[in-house]
């Protein structure tokens, strides 16, 4: 399934290049096929990132409310990972035929364009830009430089789109000379801050290390050590990933939720795991299938905490209305108090569709099962780009709100269900074959 050859928001205003899409339709009716209904659910969520893009930088907001309430500033603030996400859609929109080619690398084009004219620092964007300009705008005070975390999620996702262009054809070959110029420009091996054994998130030129947030697994921030080990211009040596991010081997864990190990400990979350999108954002190109080392078996590490979520809902210690075995999936999303992460440690009686969707390669039985009931109910959350953020049923409540790092990993992760495309791609880059095994990773087709 992962093979390593290639295949041969606010007022939201279409981006300008737009004259086909996938144009998501909402079909009524039970007796949907399963390929049907998945077709009907990816289409209206990447389309988040095709007509609902920001018609300058074609980047994904980061939030769309179609009842027109924002924070002050968020019509203007588009977001780096969650953009990641959305690049990685297309590609699933241009490959089903859903999104013309021609015009598919015109936007793609469009965005790695915008993104060599953007902020960056050190060869990292910052978490947050104006769509306008691509200046950054402070995700908080001292967050207002370079984001290495959000902007592994968008290289992911651009190194996919690499694998993906065909280098005969100009206009492509064009993105993809773009594309390596935008990756051999991240510098990894600054943000060891001085050639320390860790990685750090954020710098900032106004106030450098204060943010002083070291990455030390486990989270959602492995994709981050496989790229500084792939980079072929700036990148780490074994120990910073050994020492750094597996804590000297601090990082195993004996944990298994409902007899299902989670191998790896889970940063303040161990008893059932972290909120899901930790099995999700390193994981739309990174194919965890086959993926081992001596930390883990990484098909352990995801797929057992979809299903640690999925039976911790069923069981539902709390006695939260409507969870069950169709209706389940804990995540960071918005609530009735603000935005959360939704975890079984943090668990507030809010479902996020995005945690049982996007978790279609490991649960998907379970997935499919949630998906039905979700849109059984779309005439409370369903609207223009899909399943709304959140709901729940005690109070009852949702609102007409999408986040992009909810949304857009949605489409890329059903279609690694489906296809492995997403898998394939950036599992075929030569130098996260050699980034992996520098780290000691075992993979296999």
């Amino acid at each position: 399934m992962c093979g390593f050859s290639v295949l041969a928001l606010l007022a939201v205003v279409a981006c300008s290049d737009s004259k086909s899409g996938p144009a998501p339709s909402s079909p009524e009716g039970a007796d949907l096929s399963d390929s049907i209904l998945l077709d009907t659910v990816q289409r209206a969520h990447l389309d988040y990132m095709w007509s609902g893009a920001d018609p300058t930088s074609g980047l994904a907001y980061e939030r769309i409310h179609l009842d027109g309430v924002y924070p002050a500033h968020d019509s203007l603030t588009v977001t780096t990972g969650g953009s990641g996400f959305g690049v990685a859609g297309l590609i699933v929109g241009i490959d089903r035929g859903w999104i013309d080619r021609s015009e598919g690398v015109a936007r793609l084009k469009k965005i790695v364009d915008f993104l060599e004219g953007a902020d960056r620092f050190h060869g990292a964007w910052p978490h947050w830009m104006d769509g306008r300009t691509g200046k950054v705008i402070p995700f908080g005070q001292k967050d207002n430089g370079g984001d290495l975390v959000e902007s592994s999620f968008l290289m992911q996702a651009l190194l996919c789109v690499r694998q993906y262009m065909n280098p005969a054809v100009n206009e492509e070959k064009e993105v993809i000379d773009k594309i390596n110029t935008l990756w051999k420009d991240m510098e990894f091996d600054w943000y060891t801050r001085g050639g320390q054994d860790v990685l750090y998130w954020h710098w900032s030129p106004e106030y450098e290390w204060e943010m002083n947030f070291p990455l030390e697994g486990y989270n959602e921030c492995l994709i981050t050590y496989v790229l500084a080990a792939a980079s072929p211009t700036h990148t780490v040596p074994a120990d910073c990933y050994h020492k750094g991010w597996a804590r000297s081997g601090a990082i195993k864990s004996d944990a298994a939720p409902f007899g299902l190990p989670l191998d790896l400990k889970h940063n303040f979350a161990e008893e059932y795991g972290g909120p899901l999108f930790w099995a999700h954002y390193s994981w739309f190109g990174l194919c965890p299938k086959n993926l081992k080392d001596k930390y883990a078996d990484y098909w352990h590490v995801t797929a057992n905490h979809a299903k640690a979520n999925y039976n911790y809902c069923v069981k539902n210690p709390n006695g939260y209305k409507g969870y069950g075995k169709d209706c389940w999936g804990l995540t960071a999303s918005y609530s009735p108090e603000g935005y959360s992460a939704h975890a079984p440690n943090n668990d507030l009686g809010v479902i996020t569709p995005t945690a049982a969707l996007s978790s279609f390669p490991y649960t998907p039985e379970e997935s499919m099962a949630a998906l039905r009931f979700f849109y059984s109910k779309k005439n409370w959350i369903w609207g223009k780009y899909g399943f709304y953020d959140a709901f729940s049923f005690d109070p009852e409540w949702t609102l007409p709100h999408y986040l992009a790092i909810d949304q857009l990993t949605i489409a890329p992760m059903i279609e690694n269900y489906r296809t492995g495309l997403l898998w394939r791609l950036f599992m075929s880059c030569p130098e996260i074959q050699t980034g992996l095994t520098k780290l000691g990773f075992q993979f296999s087709d």
